[in-house]
């Protein structure tokens, strides 16, 4: 079937929610403030189907092939990459940071401001970290919507299912069909998207206003430029090496990216990029599994941000009182960073509360952070969405690696329209026939 002329692509309908959300919130300020129960309510649709999600895929794509050494292997594959991934992030935003010098010049303030209890949270430790990816209660993480523990009852789950036998085959048919349904549950959720993302940016500029930016306009423009270099680089070396189609790659995650950036939530994007990552050519086996476990080991984002406010703040501090932060304390100062931030999933306001960890441990001034918060939220959506960028970029590579990437696929998918596989139309299911009237001698 051909589509109306005047239709507007989801993606398309998404830009001009944000473009409108940010007028709005800036020209009308105290109607932006009051959209909150929009956004909460369209964050809150996407949150409740993030369990079942990654649950019913990767109990499917594992339990249906029942190999526990290539989940041993994907595993390590998975952890591999995502440590090259994020010591290359912190070498860029360590590299632009020192090269933009956006800290100096800026007097630090003895306020701290909103930090308030953040400043007392530390990250968690390795062991920590380690610890918390087993539950004690599924049902309890499912309902603090925690992907990690989540992901690893899943795992256990589905070999128990694949060691059953035909036992456990009911069990893997349901999981098939919440599977299914989960998928168009995210569809109906997604074209509330323009409203909600709309929402979120009114929310975000009438707290924070359009001014904000100016006063720490030099580390917004760091940030930016670097996670615009790390794209370029980092993930555009994976993209070649990796051989991914570059377009069809881009089509298919603009829309979770868009989604990352307006709301700041991995989350929100986390159902359309799972399905788009599936559609694009990624087993679900190995999408279900990489993509969900990539948002607490493979934060790019966050990481090249954490290297470039904890060493903003250092050069800020230099300003202030003229002591020098050295080359040699930033490779420790990043190294630090390199661990702490792996338990960023698990903690609220993550970000804010390894970076005041990280001060705190190398006597830089904690009112740094809380002059960052002022601008936090603009970083917050620019990290959120390279996180999200970087993690479906991870299931395609892993997948490669696997040999199990299918280019032609995403071509089909999400190529340019004449390579498009076209929608076949809806056959009529055929008439009922009255069942044959068997012969009087069978009735005998």
């Amino acid at each position: 079937m051909r589509k109306p002329f005047f239709r507007v692509p989801l993606t398309h309908q998404i830009l001009l929610g944000l473009l409108f959300g940010c007028l709005l919130g800036w020209a009308l300020p105290a109607v932006g403030v009051h959209l909150e129960v929009v956004r909460d309510v369209f964050i809150r649709l996407i949150k409740c189907m993030v369990a079942p999600l990654v649950f019913g895929t990767i109990v499917v794509g594992i339990a249906g092939t029942g190999d526990i050494k290539k989940v041993g292997r994907l595993g390590v594959k998975a952890i591999a990459y995502f440590e090259i991934a994020t010591t290359a992030a912190l070498a860029i935003g360590l590299l632009s940071v020192n090269f933009l010098q956006p800290g100096h010049g800026i007097m630090i303030s003895g306020n701290t401001g909103d930090l308030g209890a953040v400043a007392n949270t530390k990250p968690l430790t390795i062991t920590e970290t380690i610890l918390h990816m087993f539950p004690t209660s599924v049902i309890d993480s499912m309902a603090r919507g925690d992907v990690l523990q989540i992901v690893t009852f899943s795992v256990i789950f589905a070999l128990a299912l694949a060691a059953a036998g035909p036992v456990g085959k009911p069990v893997l048919e349901f999981c098939t069909s919440l599977n299914n349904v989960m998928f168009r549950f995210a569809d109906l959720v997604m074209k509330l998207a323009p409203a909600g993302v709309a929402a979120s940016m009114a929310v975000t500029v009438s707290h924070q206003g359009i001014g904000v930016l100016l006063g720490l306009g030099k580390l917004v423009l760091a940030l930016y430029l670097a996670l615009a270099v790390f794209i370029i680089c980092v993930l555009g070396t994976v993209i070649w090496i990796a051989r991914v189609p570059l377009l069809p790659f881009i089509r298919a995650v603009r829309e979770p990216f868009m989604l990352a950036f307006a709301s700041a939530s991995s989350e929100v994007a986390l159902p359309r990029a799972l399905e788009n990552m599936t559609r694009f050519g990624v087993p679900s086996k190995i999408a279900g599994f990489v993509l969900p476990v990539g948002y607490t080991f493979n934060l790019d984002g966050s990481t090249l941000y954490l290297a470039v406010a904890s060493v903003f703040i250092a050069q800020a501090a230099e300003t202030t009182t003229g002591i020098h932060f050295g080359l040699g304390q930033q490779l420790t100062l990043m190294m630090v960073l390199m661990l702490t931030s792996k338990g960023v999933a698990a903690v609220p306001r993550a970000s804010i509360v390894v970076l005041t960890a990280a001060l705190h441990s190398f006597g830089l001034p904690l009112e740094g952070a809380a002059m960052i918060l002022g601008v936090d939220a603009i970083l917050d959506m620019a990290r959120t969405s390279v996180n999200l960028l970087g993690n479906c970029l991870a299931t395609v590579a892993v997948a490669r690696w696997e040999g199990e990437f299918d280019a032609s696929q995403a071509r089909a998918e999400f190529g340019p329209p004449h390579l498009q596989r076209p929608v076949e139309p809806e056959t009529p299911p055929e008439p009922e026939t009255a069942p044959a009237t068997p012969p009087i001698s069978e009735l005998t």
